[in-house]
C-alpha cells in the first residue's frame, strides 16, 4: 500500500510542478489504473503504474490520430502521412 501511495504522490507532485505542458496524454490516467491493478495483482503497484502509463499514452495517441484522420476526411483534406 505504501508504494501505491508513494507513486500517486509522485505523479501528483510531478504534474503540479511541470513548467511546460505535458505531451504524455493518457499517462496519468493509465498510471493510476495500472497502479491499482498492479497492487491488487501481487503488490506490484509501481510496475503497474509504469505499464499503465505506457498503455494509456499509446491509446491516447491512437485516439488523437483517429480524430485527426476523421477531421481531415470531413474537411476534404488528405491526412498527413507521418502522423
Amino acid at each position: 500500500m505504501k508504494h501505491v501511495i508513494l507513486a500517486a504522490f509522485a505523479l501528483a507532485l510531478a504534474s503540479t510542478t511541470a513548467t511546460a505542458p505535458a505531451a504524455a496524454k493518457g499517462c496519468l490516467k493509465g498510471a493510476v489504473v495500472g497502479g491499482v491493478a498492479g497492487h491488487y495483482a501481487g503488490h506490484h503497484g509501481v510496475m503497474g503504474a509504469i505499464g499503465g502509463c505506457i498503455v494509456g499514452h499509446h491509446l491516447a495517441h491512437e485516439k488523437a490520430k483517429e480524430r485527426a484522420e476523421q477531421q481531415a476526411h470531413q474537411s476534404g483534406a488528405a491526412p498527413k502521412p507521418n502522423e
